[in-house]
């Protein structure tokens, strides 16, 4: 990791978070990487897979007049920007944060999302700079955040749901988290045919990190609520123009929308964030756009690239992995990190514990593979020595430190992800699946005699650096 990712920008504007999406990438320039030579929106795609920083591009040639953003959270360096806080700081800070009472949205007039509106004939949202994800898909794909209201609580739920734009002012929204389709069912209930929704372009990440949040809070607080909360400040939100809902007044563009509650239409290819295509076609409510407004200086669109492993694994695992950590902790261990690596598919957990006695561990993997949000299947458990970035010493501790017949618990017929492949589908209930859980504890065990071994390090290691010797 260079050493720019863990120094500079961020760590000197601490609790003084940018409220907008172009002053984050102002104020964490030192790890975005910019092409400004012209890129063809087909080239999108593989250029954002190809960086593990923050990526802008300035120069798009079907859309002169936007910029497009990737990769703002693919690590935990790049996480810890979000709150302004150091890499050891973030899941702490986090997880102390999610305990806190909502903070609750401030209602302005106006902001600079506001600079172009429009509505009616204008309105065309496929000339947004959406690119084609995958080689088998056919069509754009939107994956920006989404705002819904709870039609009986008031409170604002955000989620990120990938929505295909099929003309100027219609597209189809797959909403995957259980929230979104307990506020849907409230309006089916009270007799709405429609549903308001908006679209939000371009927010500082920690937006993205809350909108993502699928835990238990349901009729208690909307994930909106809370984003002031996790990153210390008073969030500002603008009326829409058309619908009855209040956006991010600082967002860099907005579209507005009515869902259809009346009908589901198929849909053939979608990918996962297991990283496969699905193989059944999706039934999908369609949207009815009614107004885009945005900034009026080359506004960015956020993307969300689908595969292979990206900010859409990422994203929906972040609250998760505060709520873990504080859940561990009353358990009574020590938690160092949680982490959902984008290798694992956002299928996998890795807890980093300090061993306690016999039994602990145990209920500490219980605790993840039961956690009622989640559909975690492998569930690994490490000790501090461990670097969960690196996925071969995450395996080395699995193939040194587990004894096979006293370290490995499996779990029979449990709720499997929808993405999963090896998931079994649940008969007369799609798209839920059945799967087995493991949970592996790969901690080092000083009580089995694991304390004569020792790791080995070359002479110097840490120390010196071969970047140093280099011409």
């Amino acid at each position: 990791m260079p050493e720019a990712a863990t120094t500079g920008g961020a760590a000197l504007r601490r609790n003084q978070l940018d409220k907008d999406l172009r002053g984050w990438l102002a104020t964490n320039a030192d790890i975005v990487t910019v092409i400004r030579k012209p890129v063809s929106m087909a080239d999108v795609s593989a250029l954002i897979a190809q960086s593990h920083k923050p990526i802008l591009f300035e120069n798009i040639k079907e859309r002169p007049g936007f910029r497009l953003c990737d990769m703002l959270v693919r690590h935990r360096w790049s996480q810890c920007r979000a709150l302004g806080v150091s890499e050891k700081e973030f899941l702490p800070t986090l997880a102390q944060r999610l305990r806190k009472p909502a903070r609750g949205l401030v209602n302005v007039k106006s902001g600079p999302v506001k600079e172009v509106i429009r509505k009616g004939k204008d309105v065309d949202w496929t000339k947004l700079p959406v690119p084609i994800h995958t080689d088998r898909e056919a069509d754009p794909y939107i994956t920006a955040m989404n705002i819904i209201r709870d039609p009986e609580t008031g409170f604002y739920n955000s989620c990120h749901a990938g929505t295909t734009p099929l003309s100027p002012d219609r597209g189809l929204v797959s909403f995957v988290t259980s929230h979104s389709h307990q506020i849907i069912r409230k309006y089916q209930a009270m007799g709405k045919k429609e549903m308001p929704i908006a679209f939000v372009f371009g927010v500082p990440p920690a937006y993205e990190i809350m909108a993502n949040f699928s835990g238990l809070h349901l009729d208690l607080w909307g994930e909106m609520d809370m984003v002031g909360t996790i990153m210390d400040m008073d969030i500002e939100m603008v009326p829409c123009e058309t619908i009855d809902l209040t956006v991010p007044a600082h967002a860099e563009m907005v579209v507005e929308g009515m869902l259809d509650l009346t009908k589901l239409h198929p849909y053939g290819t979608s990918v996962a964030p297991s990283m496969y295509f699905m193989p059944e076609k999706q039934q999908l409510p369609e949207v009815r756009i009614t107004a885009i407004t945005m900034r009026a200086e080359r506004p960015i669109y956020r993307n969300h690239l689908t595969v292979p492993d990206t900010d859409h694994q990422v994203l929906p695992r972040l609250c998760h992995e505060a709520v873990l950590f504080n859940r561990i902790s009353e358990i009574g261990l020590k938690v160092h990190d949680v982490r959902f690596p984008t290798w694992g598919a956002a299928l996998s957990v890795i807890i980093q514990v300090e061993y306690s006695r016999p039994g602990m561990i145990n209920d500490a993997l219980m605790t993840c593979m039961g956690a009622p949000w989640l559909n975690t299947k492998m569930c690994v458990a490490v000790s501090p020595d461990t670097n969960l970035d690196d996925a071969a010493d995450v395996y080395h501790a699995m193939a040194t430190r587990v004894d096979s017949a006293r370290d490995v618990i499996i779990v029979p017929a449990t709720r499997g992800s929808i993405f999963d492949p090896a998931a079994e589908p649940l008969e007369g209930h799609y798209p839920h699946r059945l799967v087995g859980k493991i949970g592996i504890d790969a901690t080092a065990k000083a009580h089995r005699g694991g304390a004569i071994f020792d790791r080995a390090w070359p002479k110097g290691w840490g120390k010196v650096k071969l970047e140093d010797y280099l011409d």
